[in-house]
């Protein structure tokens, strides 16, 4: 067996806080591993059972012991000999399961997995194979490749091969960051046709989001925003920065601009939305001949400041203006903190906080 690894969380709200670490104890195994989203990852094992002296079940089961051991949480492990192989196998035993499958048990595995559980296999996909008489992913393998081929394409072809065990899809272990988008929401406790209030939400989201940007050392080139309404529908806009940036001084008056053109006088809006896309890495840039570069500089250099005194004293402590038309709107019951949130333990803050309950009984 020359296997893939994947790894996927028990609970995602654990894993997402310890996602980076888990990657690193995977590459303690291996120097292939790829970080395919924050809640899931690929290992390449193939050729270690000479380092370790063992079998690459028995790697995989040390791996998934030392997470349990350092960060305890559960993850789900799947080993087999293709990327979709190994992701079927991961949802098999969910949660804190554990499932190998060797060449010659492929076909008891396909034979028990419904075509809507194939990585790779949507809705329509589903639907199309639906009726031509398919209905496991056994039944998709058991045709001709060309079959597959003419039907789905490049995909079809892929699949194919993967489900039978021939690795089509290696493990990557650059990073996708240019893949990604971030995104920011937020919800108003209760609706406003108030202008600055609605555009001072929005901001906010561009705040939060240039914070994230930096924090993992990206930048972005497109900038959407959208703002949706009390009836729930929506409008939006897209633009393509002029440069790659992370500097909320930079991005926060385009996106000004089209929350103005946006919105509608009268209409009351539920929410906001931003979303940053084509991100780049910013550890390495090559500065443009013709720019302004001291006004680049001036502008990194105050986003720098501003991430330093927010990391002493809290988020948005030190933020954009249009901060203060934050608290024109109505309360509601939803802007009540509970009481756990209210009264903190020492050292805790009200975004960092130990998950523990409290009783506050009176004797």
């Amino acid at each position: 067996m020359c296997p893939t690894l994947v790894v996927v969380p028990s609970d995602y709200e654990t894993y997402s806080l310890y996602s980076k670490r888990m990657f690193d104890i995977a590459r303690r195994f291996t120097p292939m591993v790829e970080e395919h989203s924050i809640d899931e990852g690929f290992a390449d094992l193939t050729g270690l059972r000479r380092l370790y002296h063992c079998s690459y079940e028995d790697i995989a089961r040390r791996f998934q012991a030392a997470a349990q051991a350092e960060l305890d949480i559960g993850v789900s492990v799947g080993l087999s000999l293709s990327k979709s192989l190994a992701k079927l196998c991961s949802k098999f035993r969910k949660p804190h399961g554990f499932t190998a499958v060797a060449g010659y048990h492929i076909h008891l595995l396909l034979a028990r997995t419904p075509l809507a559980k194939v990585w790779g296999f949507g809705p329509n996909t589903v639907a199309l194979l639906t009726k031509l008489g398919l209905h496991t992913a056994l039944d998709f393998v058991r045709r001709p490749e060309a079959w597959a081929a003419q039907l789905l394409g490049k995909t079809g072809r892929e699949l194919w091969n993967e489900l039978r065990g021939t690795s089509i899809y290696p493990v990557v272990t650059e990073e996708k960051s240019a893949r990604y988008t971030v995104s920011k929401c937020k919800t108003f406790t209760a609706p406003s046709a108030d202008r600055e209030f609605v555009l001072a939400k929005l901001l906010r989201n561009i705040e939060s989001a240039c914070i994230k940007l930096r924090r993992h050392q990206l930048r972005a080139r497109s900038l959407v925003v959208v703002l949706r309404q009390k009836d729930y529908s929506q409008a939006g806009l897209e633009v393509r920065l002029a440069r790659a940036t992370a500097a909320t001084q930079e991005i926060a008056p385009i996106a000004a601009a089209l929350g103005a053109r946006l919105y509608r006088p009268g209409a009351e809006y539920r929410s906001t939305m931003i979303v940053l896309g084509g991100l780049e890495d910013d550890r390495e840039r090559q500065r443009e001949l013709f720019a302004d570069n001291a006004h680049l500089d001036k502008l990194e250099r105050a986003s720098a400041a501003i991430d330093t005194v927010n990391g002493q004293f809290g988020k948005h402590k030190l933020g954009l203006g249009s901060a203060l038309y934050l608290d024109q709107h109505a309360v509601t019951a939803r802007d009540l903190q509970p009481w756990r949130k209210q009264n903190l333990l020492p050292g805790e803050t009200a975004r960092q906080h130990l998950h523990l309950p409290r009783w506050a009984i009176t004797v």
